[in-house]
């Protein structure tokens, strides 16, 4: 995407440097952020300063590789599988992680070059497969749509383009008159921070939305499409994302609105067969319980929104029922979301 007249992607490596866009400061602050050592990365991973399921997969995958760089020629096996742990630890709900690390890790038994050759591969097979996705989503989109979101799953959530977004992208390029409903998405509002922001930069008519409000909006019928992400789907098509998809989902049901995930076919995990398997990440209560925003002169704060000495419950996903999926969009076309249709798509007996 573009920024200030300057294409970029969401993660990249230069040499043994990762580089990322810090989304922590987003939508206030354009800035990018530098990670010279593998642990560096995975706390960048853990902290969100970069996020989604394709940009996380893709950090994982160049921390795998800085850690290979890194690597002590004695005791040099024990320093590569404790660093694929703490990788693998920062972040446990996200297929697209450990997709990374393998593939890197495997490679990388070559090399130390072989690893950040597999490594870059991952990053552009992400962004080739993400711009696959908005080619078949566009497919579904109909002139003057009011499209819905949960989330963000555009291009800062992977390496360029993004899942759910990436359709209304190409929609929107192709000549389309196309409307987004952007849910706020608390705790950490990445629909109103990101994919606002996305929306804004590419000029596409767009309004943020309480996530209560829509279910009103559907019941109204001024939402014709909905359009989520995934961090994992399940061999049956049961779908991990971001807290809040489920009521969507079920709502959208309810109202007779499609409702569709868009995902890379590596988000699919075989063998999981079910999302009662799916491991649901729980973040810091912190992130219900404090906002972040800018003042009318630009200063950036930090603010208790809540009851002082409350607690709060913070899982960041819910699992959605295969059931209530109306399609996969993937970068090889759109599937139904059962065992049949998935294991075809990945080249697996049902």
């Amino acid at each position: 995407m573009e920024v200030n007249g300057r294409d970029y992607r969401t993660v990249w490596m230069e040499g043994a440097t990762v580089y990322m866009i810090d989304q922590n400061e987003l939508p206030f602050l354009f800035r990018i952020v530098d990670l010279h050592d593998y642990r560096d990365t995975c706390h960048a991973i853990r902290n969100m300063t970069v996020r989604g399921a394709g940009a996380i997969g893709a950090a994982a995958g160049f921390a795998m590789a800085q850690a290979f760089l890194q690597a002590p020629r004695n005791g040099r096996q024990e320093f590569m599988e404790n660093a694929r742990y703490e990788i693998e630890s920062t972040r446990p709900t996200a297929r697209n992680l450990f997709y990374a690390t393998e593939r890197v890790f495997l490679a990388g038994k070559q090399s130390a070059e072989r690893a950040v050759i597999e490594a870059q591969d991952i990053a552009d097979e992400d962004a080739r497969d993400s711009r696959n996705i908005g080619k078949f989503g566009n497919e579904i989109i109909r002139d003057n749509y009011n499209i819905g979101t949960h989330c963000n799953a555009g291009w800062l959530a992977f390496v360029d383009y993004g899942t759910a977004l990436s359709p209304v992208y190409q929609a929107h390029r192709s000549g389309k008159n196309v409307f987004v409903y952007v849910d706020e998405t608390r705790p950490r509002s990445q629909g109103a921070r990101l994919t606002a922001w996305e929306l804004y930069q590419a000029g596409i008519p767009h309004v943020i939305i309480p996530d209560n409000a829509t279910a009103t909006l559907m019941s109204q019928k001024r939402i014709n499409l909905m359009i989520v992400g995934a961090d994992r789907i399940a061999a049956n098509g049961d779908v991990a994302n971001k807290i809040g998809t489920l009521g969507k989902a079920i709502v959208a049901r309810t109202f007779n609105i499609p409702f569709f995930v868009a995902a890379p076919s590596n988000t699919i995990d075989p063998g999981c067969s079910s999302g009662s398997e799916i491991i649901i990440e729980e973040r810091g209560e912190e992130e219900v319980l404090y906002q972040k925003g800018i003042d009318r002169n630009g200063v950036q704060h930090e603010i208790l929104v809540c009851s002082p000495g409350s607690r709060a419950y913070n899982p960041a996903f819910d699992i959605t029922p295969a059931n209530l999926v109306s399609g996969i969009i993937t970068e090889k076309g759109i599937i139904n979301a059962n065992n049949k249709d998935i294991m075809s798509l990945l080249g697996k007996k049902a």
